[in-house]
């Protein structure tokens, strides 16, 4: 599942026109941004991104762009964030709650395959590969109890947002497909939530 729907709907998009000062500025920042998107150079895309916000905040376009960049970037925790600030600006976009709810499931593949964990102080890390890797071989990956909760709750999160994007936009191509993934999701949740069944001899 990991990034198959994000791949379908999500498109980079183009600035609108509108009365700022800047406007020029930040659509010149977007289309490069744009061509480093294309080029696979996502940082510089970032970048080009994070300078068009700074002249000009309130564009939704701009947010939900960096939200892609990062998303591309496998920066799922500031994809999450640029998705949430698209969808303060713009509560009726629907490409934004699908995106991030794709994003909310990659973060937590992540977690689950121990690419990331949820650190002592709460924030998401990268682990850290071991000098000594042949000595851990024997070890099998075991997901931490923070992990494990915040797994639960970007879960969840990710049913909503989904709910969402199908109430903002019911007509959808793929509503099947995502009402289809949201039963699966809710199915998973459940299963987590329930304490491990005793065997009986």
């Amino acid at each position: 599942m990991k990034k198959a729907l994000l791949l379908v709907s999500i498109l980079f998009i183009s600035v609108v026109t509108t009365a700022c000062i800047n406007n020029l500025a930040v659509q010149e920042l977007n289309n490069k941004a744009a061509a480093f998107m294309e080029q696979g150079n996502y940082n510089e895309a970032i970048e080009r991104l994070k300078s068009s916000i700074d002249l000009d905040s309130s564009l939704y376009e701009s947010h939900y762009n960096l939200a892609i960049a990062y998303t591309k970037a496998e920066d799922y925790p500031n994809a999450i964030s640029a998705y949430e600030k698209t969808i303060e600006l713009k509560p009726d976009f629907a490409d934004a709650y699908y995106g991030v709810a794709v994003v909310q499931e990659d973060l937590i593949a992540d977690l689950n395959t121990g690419v990331l964990e949820v650190g002592e102080n709460g924030n998401i890390e990268k682990v850290q590969q071991k000098d000594n890797a042949d000595v851990d071989d024997e070890k099998p990956f075991v997901v931490s109890e923070k992990s494990k909760q915040y797994i639960a709750s970007l879960t969840d999160a990710a049913i909503k947002n989904y709910e969402l994007y199908l109430s903002k936009n019911p007509a959808a191509d793929d509503a099947d497909d995502v009402q289809s993934h949201v039963k699966d999701l809710k199915l998973r949740l459940n299963s987590s939530s329930q304490p491990a069944a005793i065997a009986q001899e």
